[in-house]
């Protein structure tokens, strides 16, 4: 690992994150191993939430699949590890609630809750399998999800 590996791996266990994902893994009965880079993959997620085929907390991927899922796509743990290192800069833990805000504004935006979400597109659209949405009118967007429901 790198200086600056090291420094967000202390660092995003001394703000929380990295602790919050583990407490998240165990109540989702997650197997935990060693990833790269201060990584840690958490396998066999159970819970149905979030929906994604992998999420991040601190230093934790999160994913309900098996550790042959991570070792299969490198591109997207570098995805993930991007948002690593969005808890590192935000402090840890207030990444959470602004993430939720990115999705709101993303979904408001193209109906996509991660396609005009800032932090997924600072860490690459395209590395985490998203498709980039076009732009709709917001009316648009409120009169489709109000007809859903």
């Amino acid at each position: 690992m790198s200086g600056w590996q090291v420094l967000k791996l202390v660092w995003n266990t001394v703000n929380l994150s990295s602790i919050a994902g583990v407490v998240v893994g165990v109540i989702g009965r997650a197997q935990f191993s060693r990833g790269p880079r201060g990584l840690f993959y958490a396998t066999g997620y159970k819970l149905r939430f979030p929906v994604a085929g992998a999420f991040t907390i601190g230093n934790v991927i999160l994913t309900k699949h098996d550790r042959a899922y991570f070792d299969a796509r490198p591109v997207l743990v570098r995805h993930e590890e991007r948002h690593s290192w969005q808890y590192f800069c935000l402090f840890g833990l207030p990444m959470l609630p602004l993430y939720l805000l990115g999705v709101a504004w993303s979904f408001l935006r193209t109906g996509c809750p991660a396609s005009r979400n800032p932090f997924e597109r600072l860490a690459s659209l395209k590395d985490g399998n998203y498709d980039e949405k076009p732009l709709k009118p917001l009316s648009q967007i409120l009169s489709q999800t109000f007809r859903r429901s």
